[in-house]
Parts: C-alpha cells; structure tokens; sequence
C-alpha cells in the first residue's frame, strides 16, 4: 500500500485507471473538464500494475480502478468522485489541492 499513498501523494490530482475500463476514462475526462491534468496511472501498463492493484483493493476501492487521490488524499472510486461532482464539491476539492486556479 505504501507505493499506492507514495504514487498518489506525488501530483495535485491522481488517477490509478485501466486502459480497458470505460469508468475510468469518463471519470479521467471528467477531471479535466475542470482543467486539471491529472496524473495517470495506467495499471494494465505498469511491470507491477498487479501489486497496485491489490493495495488499492486493500484501501477499499472495490473495483480497484479508477482510484482517484486529490490533494494527497486517497478520494475514492466512481461513485464518490460522481457524487462531489453532483453535490458540487469536486471544483472546490481540486482548487483546494492546487489541481486548478480560477
């Protein structure tokens, strides 16, 4: 788990994702209608996209992707990201971690 908070600590906004999971890339394209650029981390790229994968089940995001950290703080899945959004807490998070300025 530790490379999990190391990898997701490194930028404002990340997002452990999967090429092949549609979830992930609206919840990427989601992110950036904000204008934040995201860092991504694409598991079924990494040489060690399995071990991430289990630290993310592990913290509790099941499905393990998209895993989303804003301000070094791990967020959550789909579900949580979709519901800041809809509540309209997601632009203030981001501003908050220095994702975006307006």
């Amino acid at each position: 788990m530790d490379i999990v908070m190391r990898l997701g600590a490194e930028n404002p906004a990340v997002i452990f994702s999967k090429n092949s999971c549609c979830i992930s890339h609206a919840i990427n394209m989601l992110i950036r209608s904000f204008g934040a650029n995201p860092t991504i981390y694409e598991l079924d790229e990494l040489p060690n996209g399995d071990q991430i994968e289990k630290a993310l089940l592990a913290l509790g995001c099941d499905p393990s992707v998209p895993a989303v950290f804003i301000g070094k703080k791990f967020i959550g899945g789909s579900n949580e990201i979709m519901s800041l959004n809809v509540k309209g807490k997601l632009r203030p998070l981001l501003m908050k971690a220095n994702a975006i300025w307006i």
